[in-house]
């Protein structure tokens, strides 16, 4: 195909033009017989030539034959010196466009290439070699006569005069269109480069201060044709020139951005880079390429997958809603009140979820939800980037970068819908929440208590998982509770203990602020018995609400402001010697230098009598 190399691009390199970035012809390659290993170059332009040392560090580029004699590259970064009177190009970095190439154009050889190629020629006196390079002729004439054409000499370099502009601008010094590639293709070590990408997700504008003093930064994703996905950030003032111009749904041509490492703590799409916009970059609007990039692009995972799923790992999900919470005032960490909605769907895998919604997403989807939901009807709701937690079972809650589709008009949401119509919504469902330990089914691993002691759990690397049936024998009661810190740090409530500070205000040495009105939590000790032994397990805020039927607020108050001493007492009461399903996580930890098991109760319900039954049917017949 043909190729345009950049015009003048050796008088200019070799006048000092570090900016260019030209494309060049590489027309010898060989190495300059030192002790350090290094390449030396002819470079072409298609009309001039200049010799050129290559990097030590690219030396593999040449080893690897990713140059070679005809390939044309993109000169990077390079600088030009003079060693003995001689312009020298040294060729820090470059891109190879064209691995191998027919010699393009007709270059002029440099006056000294000439002269060291009659030295080796003259040497010769019979039998000598014909070489052609376009201008160079060396051909054997009657014996011992050579005969050599020299190549016309180069004149020096005369810079052209520069065009007339009248109120155009600056003048662009390199006006040739930057290449479109995918998003795949994109690497730090590029010149000239442009994509063509729809906007899938844009963050808000999010404010920060360090010791450079404060600043604000933004992000967005985009995905091209190829399914390529990428975060762009800027950053200061390039947030004031495309924050309002991005829209989510549209489709962009982007370029004369920096690329640099992902930071995969907050980037969670599937690519090593992330493009940095800097005040150079353009960002235009692309009307023509509306239908040739998708919407969106989802990596859907059966919600029975996400039971093995790493705390804080972001994933797809997408399930038919089966119940809306209402949204309620939650406290952040900085002050501000935002709002928690609580959804759950369930999917084919039998498997449901509880869904965490927070800040806009409860007034905005989440209430469109909670609409339909009330209304008769079971949406499909599918989740781009939610972000899993195990605290208490598997959770998946909404962050700044999460998009929520009600309803999408894709094949996953019909073929879901088909089977909610056909019997999946009275098919059984188990929870992986609350009533399921991750990792294990439902009634699975049913222990005694004596079983904990004799088979060891706890003690390996990893903790174990029960569930035993059993009742609870007695509860401290003079320290079942801590105050608490009500703030929120990120999508979950800080719940570290605080002190006081002064008379009526809190403080939390975690977030380092102070409230008026602290939170209280359990932290139950108590002793559970069935028919093999009894032994010691600790509870806290969920469990403990489901042990005790209340909250840890409304409790402390009755004890230790209302003092209400027959009520507090008859709460305690009503909690003992009732068998209960207690899942417990068993592990091994060191207090000083003692080694203990610890019980943790992760979660306690009542025994189902009709559940229960049939699990002791099912043991009888095996």
């Amino acid at each position: 195909m043909p190729v345009n190399l950049t015009p003048n691009a050796i008088a200019a390199v070799v006048g000092g033009d570090l900016d260019l970035k030209p494309l060049v012809q590489v027309l010898e390659i060989k190495p300059n017989g030192s002790s350090q290993e290094r390449y030396r170059l002819l470079l072409s332009d298609s009309a001039a030539s200049q010799h050129a040392v290559l990097a030590s560090q690219l030396n593999d580029r040449v080893k690897s034959g990713g140059v070679r004699k005809g390939s044309v590259v993109q000169l990077i970064d390079y600088i030009c010196n003079t060693f003995q009177d001689r312009k020298i190009i040294v060729v820090l970095n470059m891109e190879t466009i064209i691995p191998d190439c027919e010699i393009i154009g007709n270059p002029k050889l440099p006056l000294d290439f000439s002269s060291t190629r009659q030295k080796a020629s003259s040497v010769s006196n019979s039998g000598a070699p014909t070489r052609t390079l376009k201008n160079e002729s060396v051909a054997v004439n009657g014996g011992d006569k050579v005969q050599t054409h020299r190549p016309t000499v180069q004149p020096s370099y005369q810079p052209p005069p520069l065009p007339i502009y009248k109120n155009h601008g600056a003048i662009v010094k390199n006006e040739a269109p930057a290449r479109i590639i995918p998003i795949a293709a994109l690497n730090p070590y590029q010149g000239r480069w442009a994509i063509r990408a729809r906007v899938t997700a844009k963050g808000d504008i999010r404010r920060y201060n360090n010791a450079r003093g404060d600043g604000k930064v933004f992000s967005f994703d985009l995905l091209d044709s190829d399914g390529g996905e990428i975060r762009v950030t800027c950053f200061n003032a390039v947030v004031d020139r495309f924050f309002d111009s991005v829209e989510v749904g549209k489709v962009y041509m982007i370029s004369k951005g920096t690329l640099k490492p992902a930071q995969k703590n907050f980037n969670h799409l599937n690519n090593a880079w992330e493009i940095f916009l800097e005040t150079g970059s353009t960002v235009e609007p692309c009307s023509d390429d509306q239908n040739s990039i998708p919407e969106q692009k989802f990596y859907f995972k059966p919600i029975s997958e996400t039971e093995s799923a790493e705390n804080n790992s972001i994933l797809d999900v997408i399930g038919v809603v089966t119940s809306v919470n209402p949204s309620i005032p939650i406290l952040r960490k900085n002050g501000m009140e935002t709002q928690r909605r609580i959804l759950n769907i369930k999917d084919q895998s039998g498997r449901s979820i509880e869904v965490t919604l927070w800040g806009e997403f409860c007034n905005k989807e989440g209430l469109k939800l909670h609409e339909l939901f009330d209304s008769g009807l079971c949406p499909v709701l599918a989740v781009k980037a939610g972000k899993v937690s195990d605290f208490s079972g598997k959770t998946i809650g909404t962050i700044s970068s999460t998009q929520l589709f009600i309803n999408p008009d894709i094949p996953e949401a019909h073929a879901l819908k088909e089977w909610f119509d056909r019997g999946g919504k009275v098919a059984e469902s188990h929870s992986i929440s609350r009533d399921i330990v991750p990792g294990r089914q439902k009634n699975e691993n049913r222990k005694t208590v004596a079983q904990i002691k004799d088979e060891g759990l706890g003690r390996s690397n990893k903790p174990d998982w029960i569930t035993v049936k059993a009742s609870i024998a007695f509860i401290k009661t003079d320290t079942f509770c801590y105050t608490a810190c009500p703030l929120m740090i990120g999508d979950r409530q800080c719940s570290k203990k605080v002190v006081k500070s002064g008379e009526t205000r809190w403080q939390c040495e975690r977030c380092n602020q102070e409230f008026e009105e602290c939170d209280y939590r359990y932290l139950l000790q108590a002793q559970i018995q069935d028919f093999s032994g009894l032994t010691w397990v600790t509870s806290f805020q969920e469990s403990g609400e489901e042990i005790l039927g209340c909250s840890a607020k409304e409790l402390y108050s009755l004890k230790y402001e209302k003092q209400d001493d027959d009520k507090f007492a008859e709460i305690i009461s009503r909690s003992l010697f009732n068998q209960l399903l207690f899942r417990l996580k068993v592990k091994e930890e060191t207090y000083g230098d003692e080694q203990k098991v610890k019980i943790t109760v992760v979660n306690a319900e009542r025994v189902n009598p009709s559940s229960e039954s049939k699990y002791l049917l099912d043991l009888i017949s095996k």
